[in-house]
């Protein structure tokens, strides 16, 4: 029987530099002969990205905290179904950009739904799709967001106010204080280059203790 694979996920709130760091940390772990899939929530399959377009696009309304919580994880259902459990089960380093962290940070704190409501969601999903290692990518909120405002046309979540953003830092890192054996903050307002030694060292050092405990 193959041995399963490492689920990676990478957290954070605008313009933290997530998708960089995924590239960084892919580029890494194939240099070391890891099969990597790189995946990003909401999203990943056919079907979920359909259902990324109804969430994040700006064009599309008003959209209730409720309604939005429910359509991220009907695409994570299939993300799991589709993507990240066939990969994990061929032995594969699955990379993931955001989430289960993020429904609690961004529909939770952001938008007020009760965290008991997103963890009954959560306990739908099957137990072989938790994280191994979670990266939270953090940086003061007012750096991320002219980063993030810098790159184009927004969307429906990048419009937010301030106050918003606040509070998904406030929650990401409430959970990574909560969960320490899974989380790893990396400050991310440190050069490109900086964030991502740190990411490797950290991959380093959990990859060489994960292959210690199968041993």
């Amino acid at each position: 029987m193959s041995r399963r694979g490492v689920f990676i996920t990478f957290e954070g709130g605008e313009g933290v530099g997530k998708s960089t760091q995924i590239k960084t940390a892919d580029a890494w772990l194939a240099e070391r002969g890891h099969d990597v899939v790189v995946t990003r929530e909401p999203g990943g399959t056919a079907r979920a990205e359909r259902i990324r377009e109804l969430v994040v696009s700006a064009d599309g309304g008003p959209l209730s905290p409720l309604a939005e919580l429910l359509l991220m994880f009907a695409a994570r259902i299939s993300h799991i179904e589709e993507l990240i459990l066939p990969a994990l089960a061929d032995g594969k380093v699955v990379l993931c950009d955001r989430f289960v962290d993020a429904s609690y940070a961004y529909q939770g704190a952001g938008r007020g739904l009760p965290e008991a409501r997103i963890a009954e969601l959560e306990s739908w999903l099957p137990a072989a799709a938790r994280p191994d290692l979670t990266i939270l990518l953090d940086a003061p909120v007012e750096t991320g967001l002219a980063r993030a405002r810098g790159r184009g046309r927004p969307d429906r979540f990048e419009m937010e106010q301030k106050a918003f953003f606040e509070r998904v830092r406030a929650a990401y890192l409430e959970r990574a204080h909560r969960f320490p054996e899974r989380f790893a903050i990396v400050d991310a307002t440190a050069s490109p280059k900086r964030v991502g030694a740190a990411v490797c060292a950290i991959l380093e050092s959990r990859l060489a203790g994960a292959a210690k405990q199968a041993e």
